[in-house]
């Protein structure tokens, strides 16, 4: 189950809610896919910085890790979803501790500090959901999860921006400049820091494998849609995100 809710958006970055400036996309629908340097700058990350790394079958909330660690989780902290068999996503990215990580969903308490948590998702099907944290749970079975802090941010503007995006479709061509949102892409538009500069930068797109060859996955897929692959192209990925040096990893909890 999803919530939806409208965010201010007149808190949102330059470019973002750019819905008005969509551009033809088609209608075809992509088949079925699983949702596609740590170096720190200086000791201060050490003081400033939390990663929380939470292995775990997924299950309701009132019986995970979830409920243990709720009082360490804030506004804007990032879930990372670590698949435990790697998918065409993974084996063209890399994620944190070499985790098969292709998806991130950014948390968000509705109500204050004490109040539920969601996830706030870009996933197929749904596009831009709020979806409450045990149905996140439920619906990744057998998944690790990667609980991050980022250092630095606004994370009310960073949340606020994001919400602005609730309702978007979810963008299965991982295509920059458009009205579709694809997981990370999500992150990446939307938070800021405390002087409202954007968090993270885009990368170069990789379909490749570790030798340099395009996946066959990724130039059929592309090839249905009447596509070159968009190799290269300026995006991001869940993985790489979660090797960001504004995040340390200090804990695994496993069930």
């Amino acid at each position: 189950m999803s919530a939806f809710y409208q965010g201010d958006c007149s808190v949102a970055p330059s470019g973002a809610c750019r819905g008005e400036n969509a551009g033809n996309r088609g209608s075809a629908v992509a088949p079925p896919l699983p949702r596609p340097s740590l170096p720190l700058a200086g000791l201060r990350f050490l003081v400033s910085t939390l990663l929380l790394v939470v292995a775990l079958s997924a299950q309701p909330q009132n019986n995970s890790p979830f409920s243990i660690l709720n009082s360490q989780l804030f506004e804007g902290d990032l879930l990372f979803v670590a698949q435990a068999e790697g998918n065409a996503i993974t084996e063209v990215t890399q994620g944190v501790d070499g985790l098969d990580i292709d998806h991130v969903a950014i948390l968000h308490r509705i109500g204050g500090d004490h109040g539920p948590l969601y996830a706030l998702e870009a996933i197929p099907q749904q596009g831009v959901v709020l979806t409450p944290i045990d149905s996140l749970l439920a619906r990744e079975q057998g998944a690790t999860f990667v609980i991050a802090h980022v250092d630095g941010i606004d994370a009310a503007t960073s949340v606020s921006n994001a919400l602005c995006y609730v309702g978007k479709p979810y963008d299965d061509l991982f295509l920059p400049g458009d009205s579709a949102i694809y997981c990370s892409e999500l992150v990446q538009i939307c938070y800021v820091d405390t002087a409202g500069n954007p968090v993270f930068g885009t990368i170069p797109m990789s379909f490749h494998d570790a030798s340099g060859r395009i996946l066959d996955h990724w130039a059929e897929f592309y090839r249905n849609h009447g596509m070159t692959v968009p190799e290269g192209f300026p995006g991001t990925n869940p993985g790489q995100l979660s090797r960001h040096p504004k995040m340390l990893k200090i804990v695994y909890l496993e069930k």
